[in-house]
């Protein structure tokens, strides 16, 4: 296996920080790149360079793939792991929030991917490997904001495959399921904050308490299912356009296929009350 140089965005913890780890055991160059870098320090036992990175700050951006060319002279793979969910009514989160969910899960990925596409291409090939979610293929109550910058990201990728195919680089879709980490705290803190003293609030704290009460337990799966599917998409060969892992990722997709819209409704707000089949993409 030939040592690739790899950056993996969002690796301050879960899946980003256990993907950085097992890529640089295997010999990889891995920079390791987040907001919060002190978090990152345990990976550089593992010969990982830890590097800050804020995806909503195009100079940070900048700076930071500059940086890794100077030393490393091409990048090879990137992961694109950064992201977060803001939970709440469609009605009730703020528009900046909205925003900010698009520049962190979205716009920020689409940056580091046009700075690195002109590396890719001059050394022949690279591989790019974008978190989504199946929250991109499924829509879930109260996630119309997450739900809709994941949808956004699989036809972002699903684009640049093609565009990109001629010239050696791959595009693989990561689309976890039900993963067991802060995520869903997070996420039902938003939903708190964007539902009180509205017409949505008693359904929506009721919903955040199931939504914490589903990330305590350990029928979710472990984020190192997600982090094994993203080694497979950096180093086969010829890896697979989606990779569906963890807890519900396939059962979902398939009932949502074969069941007509007005039923996945109704079978959808009984999962999403009773399991909380929801995911996280990364962390920023």
């Amino acid at each position: 296996m030939n040592s690739k140089i790899i950056l993996v965005t969002g690796a301050s913890s879960g899946i980003g920080f256990q993907t950085a780890q097992i890529l640089a055991n295997q010999g990889n160059t891995v920079i390791a790149a987040a907001r919060r870098t002190e978090l990152m320090q345990p990976l550089e036992k593992h010969g990982v360079t830890v590097m800050r990175l804020d995806v909503c700050d195009d100079q940070s951006i900048q700076q930071c793939v500059n940086a890794i060319v100077e030393r490393h002279g091409r990048i090879d793979v990137l992961v694109n792991n950064a992201g977060y969910g803001y939970f709440g009514a469609v009605e009730n989160v703020p528009i900046a929030d909205a925003r900010r969910q698009f520049e962190v899960n979205l716009f920020g990925l689409a940056r580091l991917t046009q700075l690195v596409l002109p590396l890719m291409r001059e050394n022949g090939g690279g591989r790019i490997v974008n978190l989504s979610s199946i929250a991109g293929r499924i829509g879930l109550p109260y996630g119309a904001w997450y739900n809709a910058t994941k949808f956004a990201v699989e036809g972002f990728s699903d684009a640049l495959r093609m565009e990109t195919k001629e010239f050696g680089i791959k595009v693989v879709m990561i689309e976890p399921g039900g993963i067991k980490t802060n995520w869903g705290t997070i996420a039902a803190d938003h939903l708190e904050e964007s539902s009180r003293g509205t017409a949505y609030e008693t359904k929506a704290l009721n919903e955040a308490a199931l939504l914490r009460k589903g990330y305590t337990i350990d029928f979710l799966s472990d984020p190192s299912v997600v982090a094994k599917a993203i080694v497979k998409a950096v180093n086969r060969r010829h890896p697979k356009t989606r990779y569906k892992v963890g807890r519900g990722a396939h059962f979902l997709l398939f009932v949502k296929h074969i069941l007509p819209y007005r039923w996945w409704d109704k079978v959808c707000t009984l999962m999403w009350r009773h399991y909380k089949f929801t995911e996280n993409a990364g962390t920023e």
